[in-house]
């Protein structure tokens, strides 16, 4: 591994170059190049298998996304200033292989000095490495590499609107999430999630003559499932709603809101069809049979890292699933790769309840994965009497730190008082989009990783910062508020109180919440608007997003590390 002697940071962080990060994408080896800034600055550029880890949210999403402690990690920003406090932050959780992305001798080109910055992506872009825009940017070239290579069927949203409106034989499978879906949908449409087509579209369409059209917001979703389809050897004719809702709405056509129509039940028949088909389909992809011997050896292998994954809905997760698996519906597994797998080379195992139940699920995600470049494995001898856990899934997190507590209801009382809540401050730590929607009366939105400009920010305005004797920190279940509390502490001589259980402890005693924009003491960086959710996109930017998608096979091509193969047609 070309870290095996790096260069050094000033700050005694080991360092990366480009050319060693690209180095072990094309030799497959393990490693996470993880982008510490915002979601919305990363989703402007970053390199094709960058991941988003936000630096304020480390202790809450390295343990679950990084599980092993040893694996090479490279940290950059843009200069932001993120990178080292990201990467001293990693190491202080147990990670050995912590290192900041920078150019060869990270120095200063005019004076020779080390750089007090480093700005890895200017680095990565300085050495001729391809960046990309949006998010999921894996999952979204390998759909139009798909689509290239296997000249996915599609039919234009006019097309599909005349079928709907001549009552033809045809039905409209929606392959995003359920939430999606019910936000809005092609009219007559069914939610579908990507990993259910195969295992349900013979009972959606038991007359092989049905047109079946699959959709999705944009066009990866529905190029995946149709082509998933089409791989499983349906006979029904299939296509892809070209462009989604987004070409519907482009071409003048009114969307569905609020439907509530799933998919049902599977017949014993088409169960064992789709079995079949999908087993087939895994086998010939290249992903691996693996019994439970098997995920133990793997498990106990500490050289490498193993993601184990429920492809399964949230619902049949929480009924019973696997000790040690998460969820991770199969759709958006593959959909969100860089989320749910952060460290590329890594192998990932599938879970779906086990063959008598289900043995679909399982291997047709894992046929798409294994053409993603992972090496994937599917469980054979699951039973539903394993699934001994329960609950939605929990991901896992550093511990939390201990931190002074108010209750609910003693911060209700203070509010209530005019002296009490003048001498009190009240941050959210939350997210903007929560912030917006709803939270505690009065209090300011910050971001963790801007905390000292946030403070700067409310020492310039009239009150907040000036009368406040005690700082109360807040977020959406109070974990992220105790992280924050111990970097409060260094920068305020003020007392520092956390919210018990953070706003959903406050709504769920009553207490009200407060909606609006108002009190932003930090930007509205931490989530990145894509041009294909909601129902206000502007048409410029829908379209902007579909000629961003087409342009992506280009660019997989400047790229040169992805590794993808699209299986061929049998």
């Amino acid at each position: 591994m070309p870290n095996d002697a790096p260069d050094r940071d000033p700050e005694t962080l080991p360092v990366l170059t480009p050319a060693d990060v690209r180095a072990a994408l094309l030799a497959q080896q393990e490693i996470a190049l993880i982008d510490v800034r915002e979601e919305d600055p990363f989703a402007q550029q970053h390199p094709l298998f960058a991941v988003q880890l936000s630096a304020g949210r480390m202790e809450l999403d390295a343990p679950w996304r990084l599980p092993r402690r040893d694996v090479t990690l490279a940290v950059y920003d843009n200069g932001e200033g993120l990178a080292r406090g990201a990467a001293q932050a990693l190491q202080a959780l147990g990670y050995s292989r912590v290192h900041l992305l920078a150019a060869a001798a990270n120095t200063d080109a005019d004076t020779g000095a080390p750089p007090t910055t480093p700005n890895g992506l200017q680095a990565w872009k300085d050495a001729g490495g391809e960046v990309f825009r949006d998010v999921n940017v894996p999952s979204k070239a390998f759909g139009e590499l798909v689509e290239h290579e296997r000249h996915t069927p599609s039919l234009a949203a006019e097309q599909v609107q005349a079928l709907i409106t001549s009552g033809a034989n045809v039905v409209v499978l929606d392959a995003r999430r359920f939430d999606e879906f019910n936000t809005m949908s092609i009219p007559s449409g069914t939610s579908v999630p990507g990993a259910e087509l195969a295992l349900r579209v013979r009972d959606l369409a038991p007359d092989p003559r049905t047109q079946v059209i699959v959709n999705c917001a944009g066009r990866t979703r529905s190029i995946i499932g149709t082509q998933s389809l089409v791989n499983a050897g349906i006979p029904n004719p299939v296509a892809a709603l070209r462009n989604g809702t987004i070409g519907w709405t482009l071409a003048g056509l009114a969307l569905d809101r609020g439907q509530q129509r799933r998919f049902g039940s599977v017949s014993p028949a088409n169960h064992h069809a789709a079995r079949e088909a999908a087993q087939a389909l895994a086998d010939r992809a290249g992903a691996q049979r693996l019994d439970s011997a098997g995920l133990a050896a793997w498990v106990a292998d500490g050289s490498r890292t193993v993601y184990r994954w429920d492809v399964r809905t949230p619902e049949e997760y929480a009924a019973g699933h696997l000790p040690g698996f998460g969820s991770a519906p199969g759709g958006q597994l593959v959909q969100e790769t860089d989320v749910f797998a952060a460290v590329r080379g890594a192998r990932i195992v599938l879970a779906d309840g086990g063959p008598a139940s289900d043995g679909v699920r399982a291997p047709m995600t894992a046929h798409w994965l294994a053409q993603l470049g992972w090496q994937v494995a599917w469980l054979t001898d699951t039973t539903p009497a394993m699934c001994t856990d329960t609950g939605a899934w929990q991901p896992a997190h550093a511990p939390l730190p201990a931190a002074h507590g108010v209750s609910p209801g003693d911060l209700a009382a203070w509010l209530a008082d005019p002296a009490e809540r003048s001498r009190t401050l009240l941050l959210n730590l939350g997210t903007s989009a929560q912030h917006v929607k709803g939270h505690v009366p009065g209090a300011w939105w910050v971001l963790r990783a801007q905390l000292p400009l946030a403070l700067q920010a409310l020492e310039t305005l009239e009150a907040p910062l000036r009368t406040a004797q005690r700082i109360v920190l807040t977020c959406g279940n109070g974990e992220l508020a105790r992280f924050a509390a111990l970097d409060l502490a260094r920068l305020t001589p003020l007392p520092v109180t956390v919210l018990q259980g953070g706003q959903a402890a406050w709504a769920a005693e009553g207490h009200p919440l407060e909606p609006g924009e108002q009190r932003l003491a930090s930007p509205r960086i931490d989530r990145y608007r894509r041009p294909y959710e909601g129902t206000d996109a502007p048409r410029s930017a829908m379209q902007a997003y579909l000629d961003w998608e087409f342009g992506l096979v280009a660019q997989l091509a400047r790229d040169g590390t992805h590794g993808f193969r699209v299986l061929a047609a049998a």
